[in-house]
């Protein structure tokens, strides 16, 4: 079944470009031009990858992020002209997966889709098909769902990769390059702050107190370790 590519652009020609280089690669793309589309076709559609431009008419791409982010875990890259490092942490902060800036090569853009697939997609090396930690906390890995006090998550693929990789690994420190590396591959095209703002992202969403975490401990220093208890 060919993989469906979300593309949100207001720019007619660059919508088409990047649109026809998906489909010759054999993804099913669509294109929004703005935000009220975009939610009524998520309504009616799923997608396994969205390309989000951020300067868009009405709704900007920021907000649609979020909007997104409070019902699905669906991959998101944005596209922006903004590239200084605090406006990509932002970004990754209200749950993108990968950052692009424009100008971008729409061959780059194809292998990023690719490579985000590949990382949403690979196999978990945990046989059991469900983890619970201290009777709140469980992550089930056939599924790729997290679960807070039974109640649904929403983590983004890149927050549900590094969760997952330091609760496979309790109490094992991580340095941000091996937590990359695990969680990531090497191919992965982020830089190491980004890691600090997936962490907090977590944190909101697991912890009871996110200033003082149980789950995602921070060694100082050294990176971050996981803290919980293993019921499984």
């Amino acid at each position: 079944m060919k993989k469906k590519v979300l593309i949100v652009e207001d720019e007619d020609k660059i919508a088409d470009i990047v649109k026809a280089y998906l489909e010759n690669e054999g993804f099913d793309a669509y294109i929004c031009k703005n935000g009220v589309q975009v939610i009524d076709t998520f309504s009616n559609k799923s997608f396994d990858v969205v390309i989000l431009d951020l300067m868009l008419p009405g709704i900007s791409g920021e907000e649609i992020c979020k909007r997104l982010r409070t019902f699905s875990n669906v991959p998101i890259i944005m596209l922006t002209a903004k590239s200084d490092e605090e406006s990509k942490l932002e970004g990754f902060a209200l749950g993108a997966d990968d950052y692009i800036t424009k100008p971008f090569s729409p061959r780059e853009l194809v292998s990023r889709v690719k490579a985000l697939l590949r990382r949403t997609e690979s196999k978990s090396s945990i046989l059991a098909d469900i983890i619970s930690f201290n009777n709140d906390l469980e992550i089930d890995i056939r599924r790729q769902e997290v679960r807070k006090n039974n109640k649904l998550v929403y983590l983004t693929p890149n927050e549900y990769k590094i969760l997952l990789t330091l609760a496979s690994n309790p109490n094992q420190v991580f340095s941000r390059e091996v937590l990359i590396e695990t969680a990531f591959g090497f191919d992965y095209d982020g830089f190491y702050r980004t890691i600090d703002t997936h962490i907090k992202n977590i944190r909101q969403k697991i912890e009871d107190n996110p200033k003082s975490p149980k789950y995602i401990k921070t060694v100082y220093g050294v990176g971050y370790k996981f803290g919980g208890s293993n019921e499984t």
